[in-house]
């Protein structure tokens, strides 16, 4: 049975092999459940750890990264085409299993209850990769047979300095964008026929409401701890270059779900307007 340590997670976060990686975070958060809680690691350990902080996360050889815009986007309708899709999906989720751990190893000092909370999405987001990766193997295809690119965790090299930028910018921006792309997505893919591959997007969706909502229940958690207002932080935050990471549409309903306010929902929509009315062609 795994052991709930630090060091368990640094393991998981390290290891190269993505089927090991989402077995070590299931295992984790089974810990977790069994009411075992996050042993601090002694002082010689935690100088080993802490050497590691500014590593990548573990990952294989494959897939290779490129650069975002080097991707060629590919339509649903032919069997190629999902291929991709399902691809660049699993990648996705594989990047998220290292957010979720490095969420827990980076930042250990905080409650029980965010140590659980982020298990579990790791445990999620290890189930969502296996599934994405067993359908490529059913269509005839691997995770690793295509390029990806980095973006997702450099977002976590751009907050790794501190929680509350982390738990502002990754899940409320970044994750919660699959909330407005996964709809059409699984609609796409049932007129197609791939009502496999669309079933496991549904899960992913389900589930993806749920890291959001954890996202802003530590955010405001963290801003509550410090004594600051989070609209006014989340504003800040946004206006000092990170709104180029957002699109709309937004699929209000979820992101209402998930726990935003409408009044930040509105402050979303306007921040991308204004970086996009600054940033038009001349």
């Amino acid at each position: 049975m795994t052991i709930l340590t630090l060091q368990a997670v640094h393991a998981a976060l390290f290891a190269d092999d993505p089927l090991d990686k989402a077995q070590r975070s299931i295992a984790l958060y089974a810990a977790c459940r069994h009411g075992e809680r996050l042993e601090p690691p002694d002082d010689e350990d935690a100088a080993r750890l802490a050497a590691d902080r500014d590593r990548h996360p573990g990952h294989p050889a494959r897939p290779p990264l490129v650069h975002p815009a080097s991707l060629k986007r590919r339509g649903v309708g032919s069997e190629a085409g999902r291929i991709a899709l399902l691809h660049s999906l699993a990648h996705i989720e594989f990047n998220a299993i290292n957010l979720a751990l490095d969420a827990v190893w980076r930042f250990p000092d905080q409650p029980e209850d965010y140590v659980e909370d982020w298990l579990r999405v790791a445990r999620d987001e290890a189930e969502h990769f296996t599934l994405l990766a067993d359908r490529l193997v059913s269509l005839g295809s691997e995770y690793g047979a295509h390029p990806a690119h980095d973006g997702l965790w450099d977002m976590a090299r751009r907050t790794e300095h501190d929680i509350l930028v982390r738990m502002a910018l990754v899940p409320r921006i970044l994750e919660a964008r699959g909330l407005d792309v996964a709809p059409p997505m699984i609609e796409r893919l049932e007129q197609a026929g791939d009502r496999a591959s669309a079933a496991i997007l549904q899960r992913i969706y389900t589930d993806e409401i749920t890291h959001v909502a954890v996202g802003n229940r530590w955010f405001r958690h963290v801003c509550e701890q410090r004594g600051l207002d989070g609209a006014s932080v989340f504003h800040d935050l946004l206006a000092d270059g990170h709104s180029v990471w957002l699109r709309g549409p937004y699929n209000r309903p979820a992101r209402l779900q998930a726990g935003f306010t409408e009044a930040e929902l509105d402050l979303i929509r306007e921040m991308e307007a204004q970086y996009r009315r600054d940033n038009a062609p001349v």
